[in-house]
């Protein structure tokens, strides 16, 4: 009868503290077109984000909760972006493609925590829009500076919760030696696929809880919608209306990329994915979605462009 201690030393016998990940390292020259792709993804996240946040700080127009909320998410993208990017173009480069055991387990339970966030962080936003069209006498005594904290610290907890239950379920799990993972970076999905166990009540609270983080929030946003669309449709003027939607459309149009893409990955099993379809489509919310975000709330944004004149002309000035 072999003891519960020998069976586990016998599954993982051949399992050296690392794990490889394989990305597309059978394809060199996609490889060179994705590392091009990721620096430029990465520069731009890195200058746009940090812009918003300095803008934010040092421009008193913009100390309103919904540019304090903005502020977040950017600090949140610079972080999900930065405990994946770099590791990306490092393992693009050269030929051993490995990352420790630890290492796995600390981007694994960074990157799902910041994502974690960020999708209660996108339904504390559509609340704040809801507040200022909805309620605009009562905004500022609704979303007071304590509220507007209070909400934010709800999502950071909640998320980097929900990260750390998951990393132990998911990097307790007998590889059985089985160390070439599937993708670019340690995500659970991948990870799941490697398991030398049933994997079935991993995989079922997987989904429950991608359901409370991913359809829970964004019920609770298109509710918010719905009650600025019937409070828009009420004002009597052309521009109030205009001014109003242009308001929203840069949160619905992240919301849309950004919830999009991540269910498309966590709620289907990922014994179903094909076998490039989990890479791209993370690649795409952990890079693209971050470099795009800035620019979607500032491309067409006086008020951040009056800000940001101002800022540059007093440092100008100085």
């Amino acid at each position: 009868m072999i003891s519960q201690d020998a069976l586990w030393e016998h599954l993982n016998q051949s399992y050296h503290g690392e794990f490889i990940l394989s990305g597309v390292s059978d394809r060199p020259r996609l490889e060179m077109i994705l590392f091009a792709v990721v620096f430029f993804c990465y520069i731009v996240t890195l200058l746009g984000n940090t812009t918003i946040i300095v803008v934010s700080q040092l421009a008193p127009s913009l100390r309103t909760p919904m540019y304090f909320f903005l502020s977040n998410l950017s600090f949140l993208d610079l972080c999900y972006t930065t405990s994946i990017g770099p590791q990306f173009l490092v393992n693009f480069w050269r030929e051993k493609k490995t990352i420790t055991y630890a290492a796995c387990g600390v981007q694994l339970y960074i990157s799902l925590g910041l994502g974690s966030t960020e999708c209660i962080l996108l339904a504390v936003m559509a609340f704040d829009l809801y507040a200022a069209v909805c309620h605009p006498l009562r905004y500022t005594a609704i979303m007071k500076e304590s509220v507007c904290f209070k909400m934010a610290a709800v999502s950071w907890v909640s998320g980097f919760s929900n990260s750390l239950i998951q990393t132990a379920m998911t990097l307790t799990l007998p590889f059985c030696g089985h160390n070439k993972v599937d993708h670019f970076f340690c995500e659970v999905p991948a990870l799941l696929k490697l398991a030398c166990v049933d994997t079935a009540v991993n995989e079922a609270e997987l989904f429950f809880i991608s359901v409370v983080f991913l359809v829970g929030p964004l019920g609770l946003i298109i509710g918010s919608y719905g009650n600025i669309t019937a409070a828009v449709l009420k004002i009597r003027s052309a521009e109030g209306r205009r001014k109003a939607f242009n308001t929203c459309a840069s949160h619905l149009t992240v919301v849309s990329l950004f919830y999009g893409s991540a269910i498309f990955s966590y709620l289907q099993p990922p014994s179903k994915y094909s076998r490039d379809q989990g890479k791209m489509t993370s690649l795409f919310y952990t890079l693209i979605v971050p470099m795009l975000n800035p620019l979607i709330y500032t491309l067409r944004n006086k008020e951040v462009h009056r800000a940001l004149r101002k800022v540059m002309g007093r440092d100008s000035a100085a």
